[in-house]
């Protein structure tokens, strides 16, 4: 892992699903800034909504960087929500919106999901500025998360 500390991230039982789109011109700005980065993930902090987004190949996670949760040994973030790509979905032309889906892990992630697209694209921006087009190095670990009975 390059001697870096992973964030660690927990996967809860998905609430809810629905198929979308978000802008191409958004998609295009996270695959470019996947493309440039030495590592297989961007995080990208999301300061208007205390959120951290992380990009890979098949999606993008979204966590509220403020709560905290363990589980046995670990410590690490839930996921409120992901856009999961479909690439085998996507149209021709690369100005078209792109479909995903948004799933959801958290009841209020609908209401997030809604504002989200126009922080994240403000994000990107920020991160751009400071990384020139780069990242900053650091490995993620998503691992599924187990409610108590």
């Amino acid at each position: 892992m390059g001697g870096y500390v992973p964030e660690v991230f927990f996967r809860p039982l998905e609430t809810g699903r629905e198929t979308s789109t978000i802008p191409a011109a958004l998609f295009n700005r996270c695959r470019l800034l996947l493309a440039r980065c030495d590592h297989a993930h961007v995080f990208v902090p999301i300061r208007s909504m205390q959120f951290l987004g992380v990009i890979d190949d098949e999606e993008s996670i979204f966590v509220d960087s403020q709560a905290y949760r363990t589980q046995g040994e670990e410590g690490g973030r839930l996921i409120l929500l992901t856009w999961q790509f479909r690439p085998e979905l996507r149209p021709d032309a690369l100005d078209r919106p792109v479909p995903i889906d948004f799933v959801y892990y958290h009841p209020g992630a609908c209401d997030l999901q809604k504002r989200l697209i126009g922080e994240f694209g403000k994000a990107l921006d920020l991160l751009e500025r400071r990384y020139g087009g780069g990242c900053e190095a650091r490995i993620k670990k998503v691992l599924p998360f187990r409610v108590p009975s």
